[in-house]
């Protein structure tokens, strides 16, 4: 099993928050994917599902930001997950708007969450940074990390998050450049069988009937990402 992080702080006042990237990156994934209905466990929201033949659990921590290690070490330490197979998306503020880069390891460059994690868990962990830009100084690093993404941004935003997750498979895999190409060139609107890398061929499995009710951990609050983005592309 590999356990995709999202990062980000719970409520409805931060949903669109810079520093919700994370958050929405894993939403992506979800709506994406065949994937179970988010439930509360861990300190935060859980989903199961596959990747590529791969188990994942999907993880978004509801502890705030500065303690979503708390989440990721329960969930960690419950499977069995070796680290390396724990893969966290995360705001980057040293990356540019529209950037989508893949490391293992290394400095967690001030941010809290990571902070958290690395704590918990050790820091070998596989970061998926998503570019939110610097604001230029660091008397404006906190407004523009905790303020919501320009309408500007919506349009490639939303391009990005979709190919993140038709991405993700590459990632399963290990195939972190992969991964980068084919977001670089999918958001782009480039046709995914034109120039950018093959996805793997996932394998077949027999269609799962799905039960008729929802089980009793299911918090019917959580709204797809798709509800999500509608209502914020057309709040004023």
């Amino acid at each position: 099993m590999k356990l995709l992080v999202g990062l980000g702080n719970p409520g409805a006042q931060y949903a669109f928050n810079r520093h919700n990237v994370g958050f929405m990156a894993v939403d992506a994934i979800h709506g994406a994917e065949n994937f179970a209905a988010w439930r509360k466990r861990f300190h935060g929201y859980t989903a199961e599902g596959e990747l590529d033949g791969e188990k994942i659990l999907l993880l978004k921590p509801e502890t705030y930001m500065n303690e979503s290690g708390r989440a990721v070490g329960e969930a960690v330490r419950f499977f069995k997950i070796p680290v390396s197979d724990v893969i966290v998306f995360h705001d980057e503020l040293d990356l540019a708007p529209e950037k989508v880069r893949v490391k293992t390891g290394g400095g967690v460059a001030g941010h809290n969450g990571l902070k958290s994690i690395t704590s918990h868990i050790g820091n070998d962990y596989v970061r998926v940074r998503i570019g939110i830009g610097h604001p230029g100084s660091k008397e404006r690093v906190h407004g523009h990390v905790m303020g919501d993404f320009a309408k500007a941004d919506h349009g490639w935003l939303v391009d990005e998050l979709a190919a993140i997750a038709d991405a993700a498979p590459f990632l399963v895999e290990g195939a972190y450049d992969k991964f980068q190409t084919a977001v670089a060139h999918w958001k782009n609107g480039n046709s995914p069988a034109d120039e950018a890398p093959a996805k793997p061929e996932k394998a077949a499995k027999p269609a799962t009937p799905k039960p008729s009710s929802a089980p009793p951990t299911q918090d019917k609050t959580e709204t797809s990402l798709g509800a999500k983005l509608k209502a914020w592309l057309d709040k004023d």
